[in-house]
């Protein structure tokens, strides 16, 4: 049985050359896919992302198991199972075919032989033979932004086979039978100088010498006229030897080397490509891009070529240790090496290697001159005079230059070529600023893989070594590794090593050690800190300690001001430090002016933190926390400007509070602050600094509750009782468990709430301390509300209110009124709550408290719905909905919105109801309330099935 896959044409399955029919159009793209990458691993991540792009369908993971399923189910009915077999392994799929039944493979076998093969008339067969097996346009019907990429490289490996093709044909003598083909290929290509040396000398030997002069004048008149240059060297020899009427010209047995041909001396000092390299599809598309597109944005073919004879073009590769630029650079060469016939330079700079010493740019020339051919013994010593011939010599020559592991443009200027036909690359940890303003070189920066490549990388890694490679388990060793490459890559190498020791163990090894898992005593390369470490070594004294404490900064990320607290240096200093850190791929800036480490990064940082002397270092962490308590205090006397204040001590000396105008700037602060505030918690938990602890836990319980974030709320308070409990301040102890007794009592935990909540009254009378016990019978009859009890709730809320009445608190009085009216309500004694919650609101308007106001204004619109009065109560949630909104609060106006969708309901108003429960779904679900989400959904589903205009909630 004969068994072939096709992509260089339609993508085709053929079974002793009958097709078989592949289905739905995705089907074909699936089945594309694992074709192109036969015998390799496909996670369905990557699937995913090439079958559709940037925008998959919902489920999409669970169609591409779909159609695989299908494409199975057509293999085996084909007769074919045994042949082409698609299995399911390490969290994605793998096609196993022999390489020769698949088209391309066995092209790219084809090509590659042929350049191998000394004898010049089996390689002519053998590519040949390639060129045979395209049908037409690689996988013509099927588009995707990957699948394009995909088909634009095979077009050029296509133009290279062809290009050697046709020189070894003319070597032959074919000369008439190759005219027609290379008339083609010259209309194509206008600009390509190759193949114009290639039709001339066949119009030359077929006996068309005026056509041959025409063309190359022609061409030559139109490289003067869109590019201002003239023939290159080949050419212009090419030229002058049949208007000479050599001999050697017309004769193809005289004529070696072939005037077609390039320089003698072709130099391929590339390293081998990465063997398991994948992934990282848009980066090699963007150095696509970068060499084929003009600076204008011009697309047209001709001006394409013209950009690339008239601009030498330049790619940085930056990024951190051991994130895969050298293997980005390798790989990316390999696959283009049609681009440069006239060969290709490499050297390893050793900007940040273990050798101490990196590479002398005038050592780098001598070895770029000697695999250009020049003698050793007749080279100048001056690194000028070296540079300026090796400039000449490659001046007119297409040749890919790669600059690996480069520290500083010192060494990388005197290594750019001459002329403008070259391309370079340069891979390092460094922003060569100057080579991107001098040269026009274009940055890439690289980052961590996608989760989808991560998973990719571990596929090819492992292959079918580990049975245990779950996805479950490969998701976890992916995000452990922090999806950095070299990770991985360590990980995979410890994992592969021992087979015989779970893939488990290795996770769970990983998760305690860290950063030590991926250190190795006996090979720098193959250890991260190491190679990390590396980094520093351009990096001044001021410049290591500023990067060492960033590692133990609280939050995810960094901005100035706070970096400023941390550092205690001047912010024009520090905003240099954190650039050059920045430049040396240490530091990422992302929007908003915030500075982010890598993971492992940030580890390694950090065991850097240890090492500076305790008193810097717990100065600097000191100083950071105080910034963020102090602001956030700050702030939370914007948010609510009548709460009872606490007292701070001073912030510690170099500390800078943070300026907060209005409420709106308080608000985004605290949204964007917030992780840095939990984070600030726990530092200050492990430096034993417990006042700061509850204190910072004090200054986010209005944003909490506003925001309606109670678990969040409920975790820094159990930290801050427990700090509080360590205390001999009684009122940290009582405000401390009043405020987790309220937050357990937010998340339904009844028991607790009441059993914190009377251990803060019975602190509170032990230490005669009314304010207090009003505080804490309100959160008592708060409490006993969300358990159900609104009788125990309502004597709770009037003993809060006769305490406030006696300490002298007019706007908590409002507050205590409300909750009395609000429970008399709730008890059907609506003459007793409207008589309390106008009274509530009266105060609240004379205090100017608009969240007080709102909270009384929603109380009304209750009584009113349930005596009747539905429009008045309508009237009265959109109050308070409106003040709410103003204050930010999105956990009371959530509720509201609830109520707001009763009285339309009562008065068969359904698409306004409809309306305001589908956005209160919304936001208890953002809130994490699940409770009431549910009962919203069901108050939703009553309402659909309830005919229009009727009133089912009245």
């Amino acid at each position: 049985m004969r068994v072939e896959l096709r992509v260089l044409g339609q993508i085709e399955v053929l079974v002793n050359g009958t097709r078989v029919d592949l289905g739905h159009a995705r089907q074909r793209y699936v089945l594309a896919v694992l074709v192109l990458e036969a015998n390799q691993v496909i996670s369905t991540d990557q699937l995913v992302d090439r079958i559709w792009g940037e925008r998959p369908p919902r489920r999409a993971r669970q169609l591409v198991s779909n159609y695989l399923s299908r494409l199975r189910h057509l293999l085996s009915t084909s007769g074919v199972a045994g042949e082409v077999v698609i299995e399911r392994r390490g969290g994605g799929y793998v096609t196993l075919v022999a390489p020769d039944r698949v088209d391309v493979h066995r092209f790219r076998r084809l090509v590659t032989d042929a350049r191998a093969d000394a004898d010049r008339t089996r390689a002519l067969e053998l590519l040949e033979r390639a060129a045979e097996v395209w049908r037409g346009e690689a996988l013509s019907g099927l588009d995707t932004p990957w699948i394009a990429t995909v088909r634009h490289g095979l077009e050029r490996e296509r133009f290279a086979a062809d290009t050697d093709r046709i020189d070894l044909a003319l070597r032959h003598g074919r000369h008439a039978t190759l005219l027609p083909e290379l008339t083609t290929r010259a209309q194509s290509h206008p600009l390509d100088e190759h193949v114009a040396a290639q039709l001339v000398l066949a119009l030359y030997r077929s006996g068309r010498q005026a056509d041959a002069l025409d063309h190359y004048h022609g061409l030559r008149a139109r490289l003067a006229e869109e590019l201002g240059t003239d023939p290159g060297t080949a050419l212009a020899e090419l030229h002058r030897r049949m208007l000479a009427a050599d001999p050697g010209l017309a004769d193809p047995g005289l004529a070696e080397p072939d005037p077609a041909d390039r320089s003698t001396t072709v130099p391929r000092q590339l390293p081998a490509a990465p063997a398991l390299f994948t992934g990282r599809v848009p980066e090699l598309a963007e150095l696509d891009r970068v060499l084929t597109t003009t600076r204008d944005g011009a697309s047209s073919r001709a001006q394409q070529d013209r950009t690339a004879a008239r601009t030498m073009v330049i790619s940085a590769i930056g990024g951190v240790g051991g994130i895969g630029k050298t293997w980005l650079a390798l790989a990316w060469a390999h696959r283009n090496l049609h681009r440069f016939p006239d060969g290709q330079l490499f050297v390893d700079l050793r900007g940040f290697s273990p050798a101490g010493r990196p590479t002398d740019p005038a050592d780098a020339v001598r070895g770029f001159l000697t695999a250009l051919g020049v003698h050793p013994d007749g080279l100048p010593a001056d690194l000028d005079a070296l540079a300026a011939l090796y400039r000449g010599l490659v001046a007119a020559k297409r040749m890919l230059v790669v600059l690996d592991n480069a520290a500083t443009a010192d060494q990388v200027v005197p290594l750019l070529p001459g002329g403008t036909s070259c391309t370079v690359l340069v891979t390092g940890r460094t922003r060569l600023s100057s080579v991107i303003d001098r040269y026009g070189a274009r940055h890439l920066a690289l980052d961590i893989l996608t989760r989808g490549e991560a998973r990719a990388l571990l596929a090819t890694r492992l292959r079918e070594q580990r049975a245990d490679a779950t996805p479950e388990v490969t998701d976890e060793l992916t995000e452990l590794c922090g999806r950095h490459p070299l990770a991985l890559a360590i990980a995979t190498r410890h994992a592969a090593a021992r087979p015989r020791i779970p893939l488990l163990e290795f996770v769970a090894e990983l998760r305690d050690l860290g950063l030590e898992m991926f250190d190795h005593d006996n090979d720098p390369a193959a250890s991260l800190p190491a190679v990390l470490s590396w980094s520093l070594r351009w990096l001044t004294d001021r410049q290591r300690t500023v990067f060492a404490l960033l590692g133990p900064a609280p939050g995810p990320d960094i901005d100035l001001p706070a970096a400023v607290c941390l550092t205690g240096l001047p912010p024009a200093e520090i905003r240099k430090t954190l650039r050059v850190l920045e430049d040396h791929s240490l530091l990422d800036r992302r929007a908003g002016g915030r500075y982010v480490m890598h993971d492992l990064v940030r580890a390694y940082a950090t065991s850097l933190a240890h090492d500076l002397a305790e008193p810097v270092r717990r100065a600097a962490l000191d100083r950071v926390v105080d910034f963020h308590l102090h602001t956030a205090y700050v702030a939370d006397g914007l948010l609510d400007p009548h709460r009872p204040p606490i007292r701070l001590d001073p912030p510690a000396p170099g500390v800078h509070i943070e300026p907060l105008p209005d409420r709106p700037a308080a608000w985004a602060w605290l949204d964007t602050h917030h992780p840095h505030l939990l984070a600030a918690q726990h530092t200050a938990a492990a430096l034993r600094h417990h006042h700061t602890v509850w204190r910072i836990a004090w200054c986010l319980c209005t944003f909490h509750r506003r925001r309606g974030r109670h678990r969040d709320d409920l975790a820094v308070w159990e930290v801050a009782t427990a700090a509080a409990d360590r205390l001999p301040d009684p009122a940290a102890r009582i405000l401390a468990h009043r405020l987790l007794g309220h937050a357990h009592a937010e998340l339904g935990h009844h028991e607790k709430a009441i059993l914190h909540l009377h251990e803060a009254l019975g602190l509170a009378e032990h230490h005669h301390e009314p304010t207090q016990q009003a505080h804490t019978h309100h959160a008592l009859g708060w409490a006993w509300e969300q358990r159900g009890d609104d009788r125990k709730s309502l004597e709770h809320a009037r003993d809060a209110l006769a305490l406030f009445r006696v300490v002298g608190s007019p706007v908590w009085e409002a507050v205590a009124l409300n909750s009395v009216g609000s429970l008399a309500a709730r008890l059907g004694e609506y003459d007793t709550a409207r008589e309390h919650c106008q009274a509530a609101l009266a105060l609240h308007r004379r205090y100017e408290d608009p969240d007080g106001e709102a909270d009384a204004l929603d109380s009304l619109g209750f009584i009113d719905h349930h005596t009747g009065h539905h429009r008045r109560a309508i009237d009265y949630y959109r109050q308070a909905l409106t003040l709410y909104r103003s204050v930010g609060n999105t956990t009371e106006a959530a509720d509201t919105l609830d109520n707001l969708g009763h009285p339309y309901a009562a008065l068969g108003d359904h698409a306004l109801a409809r309306a305001a429960w589908q956005r209160t779904l919304e936001l208890y679900r953002e809130q994490g309330r699940d409770a009431d989400a549910e009962r919203v959904r069901r108050q939703l589903d009553v309402l659909a099935r309830t005919p229009d205009g009727a009133g089912p909630f009245a």
